[in-house]
């Protein structure tokens, strides 16, 4: 099969269809977003979204911890009844995690002071609030995956978005700047989430009301690894990836943090979004077809066809005109963040092969492995950022971080198509 059938057979496929749904939500966002940034950057400092980088990236780590990563196994199993347990097991963790982080409120200053940000302090409580309200969005938005209510997620994704960029704005312009990114954080998921849930059918919603004890302790002894090994190294990969601004934050302020954020947000928002739709069906799929004893080798090879032909060839292009598309969007005192980008060009490109598929551990059952791997990345980023910061350079923790991204990234897809290769051997027998 010559590469331009490999990459017509990809783009018919029926996982390439219901990517297709998500993605269309994820054009639409990127659309608003392109539209709404040129906007908040000539309201809101360098400042500011540093502030709102720090809160993120703390909410997002707790977050993790929220659900146990029990939202994983929702997709699995064949039953449907063990799914709903599964579902709610996550649910029960979540609530019980909102709990303890209410009685952490207490010790805001303590914590903003760690951070070198005093003004953390002042809108820590929106914290639990924030994880409480993505715990709930995540293990929703696997429901949907296992159902494959596509539409539904893309719909999430949109109303987030709109909500979020008009309270944005609306703050801004009102002239509440310190909290105003903060609120709109904190607005725009509810909102969605309660349009979400009122207008899914009750046929997709009903089941998760309906509780058996049995079922959910069946569920919690039967994927156990997810807590044990997928929850500790999908907090390593998370606090790996937020690395730059928790470590670089307290070193060299919120300004520069403003840059970077606003760096991550352009370059990666587009990428995580277009990999997160790709990654819910591809992990259905791909889980159906392991279910059922099917090949799944030949897909991956066009996918990783795809990866080299289309993607690596645009983001080359694009970063020859990174600076003057940054100045253009976002005004010249933004030109730093164009910068940034270059820097981060390794860890994008890291990103694109890897961000799709990275559930092969789960539906493997091989999260120790993985665990060992993640261990390996966050070890590596965290060398390239010392070197940085031992060298008072900004920009060199950057790179440094970026190219060690990229090699460790190379052996993890090693390890996967390995995993894959073997699969298909006890298919073949």
């Amino acid at each position: 099969m010559s590469i331009w059938q490999k990459i017509k057979e990809f783009t018919s496929s029926e996982m390439t269809k219901n990517s297709a749904k998500l993605l269309s939500a994820s054009v639409i966002v990127q659309i608003i977003g392109l539209l709404i940034y040129p906007i908040l950057t000539r309201l809101y400092s360098p400042e500011n979204f540093g502030m709102i980088n720090l809160f993120l990236s703390i909410s997002g780590v707790l977050t993790i911890f929220s659900t146990a990563e029990f939202q994983y196994s929702i997709v699995l199993p064949k039953s449907e009844e063990r799914a709903v347990a599964c579902f709610h097991v996550g649910f029960f963790c979540a609530c019980a995690f909102f709990v303890i982080l209410l009685c952490t409120i207490p010790f805001s200053e303590s914590i903003a002071q760690i951070f070198n940000a005093p003004d953390l302090a002042h809108w820590y409580w929106g914290i639990p609030i924030f994880v409480l309200l993505s715990s709930l969005w995540i293990l929703l938005n696997y429901w949907y995956t296992r159902q494959k209510q596509f539409g539904a997620i893309s719909k999430y994704q949109i109303t987030q978005c709109v909500t979020n960029a008009g309270a944005k704005c609306g703050f801004g312009f009102a002239g509440f700047l310190n909290g105003g990114l903060i609120f709109s954080a904190l607005l725009s998921p509810f909102i969605a989430l309660c349009f979400s849930i009122a207008n899914m059918g009750k046929k997709i919603i009903k089941p998760l009301f309906v509780i058996d004890k049995e079922e959910n302790f069946k569920a919690l002894r039967e994927y156990a690894n997810f807590p044990k090994y997928s929850l500790p190294r999908a907090i390593i990969n998370y606090i790996s990836c937020n690395l730059l601004i928790l470590l670089l934050t307290p070193v060299f302020g919120l300004t520069d943090i403003g840059f970077l954020g606003m760096a991550l947000t352009l370059a990666f928002r587009p990428i995580n979004m277009i990999s997160e739709s790709l990654y819910k069906v591809f992990y259905q799929k791909t889980a159906e077809h392991v279910q059922n004893k099917e090949h799944i080798s030949d897909f991956f090879k066009r996918y990783f066809t795809v990866i080299f032909l289309c993607i690596i060839p645009l983001l080359v292009i694009i970063g020859f005109f990174i600076n003057e598309i940054i100045v253009f969007l976002l005004g010249s005192m933004w030109n730093e963040t164009a910068d940034i980008i270059l820097y981060m060009m390794p860890w994008l490109i890291a990103t694109c092969f890897f961000s799709p598929i990275c559930y092969l551990a789960d539906v493997f059952q091989k999260q120790n492995i993985g665990l060992f791997l993640e261990i390996l990345l966050i070890v590596a980023r965290l060398a390239g950022i010392f070197i940085g910061i031992a060298q008072n350079d900004f920009h060199l923790a950057i790179l440094w971080y970026s190219v060690a991204s990229l090699l460790v990234t190379a052996i993890q897809i090693g390890w996967y198509w390995m995993l894959i290769r073997r699969y298909e051997l006890t298919i073949e027998d």
